[in-house]
């Protein structure tokens, strides 16, 4: 199963509003690169020390998470990033009922900043920030993406 495409105008409105809310002008750049565009607004408000903005925060990590599953297809391991997001990702044995046995979680900011490569797994999972249990729950292999 292919990953969901996010809604370009919906990504684009979310994207602009984060600009806003940073005081920075409004994206004048191609279509094409309105998703890294947003991944990197989300990005400067964490480095400012502020929340970002729902919306902008989750088209980000869906399209962070997105990435991932067209990188690594399967359905090994779950990748939760709640309350945005889930992707089933990493090729192997298919999960189909009940909670998945390969399962890894974190915060928005983590996945950002992991998907990024601003941060490694190893790092990551030293201060804790991810929850990641089974066998095949290790992602440093596809990341940064």
């Amino acid at each position: 199963m292919p990953p969901r495409r996010l809604d370009p105008e919906k990504t684009r409105v979310a994207l602009d509003g984060q600009l806003v809310a940073l005081d920075l002008p409004p994206f004048d750049g191609p279509a094409s690169a309105v998703a890294d565009a947003l991944v990197t607004a989300v990005l400067t408000a964490y480095d400012r020390g502020v929340t970002p903005e729902r919306d902008a925060a989750r088209h980000a990590v869906r399209h962070l998470l997105d990435r991932l599953a067209a990188d690594a297809p399967g359905r090994t391991v779950e990748v939760r990033v709640p309350p945005y997001a889930a992707v089933q990702a990493i090729e192997g044995p298919r999960h189909t009922r009940g909670t998945p046995p390969n399962v890894v979680e974190m915060d928005a900011r983590t996945w950002v900043s992991l998907a990024v490569g601003r941060l490694s797994w190893e790092a990551a999972m030293a201060t804790g920030a991810i929850s990641a249990s089974g066998a095949r729950a290790d992602l440093s292999a596809y990341l940064p993406l």
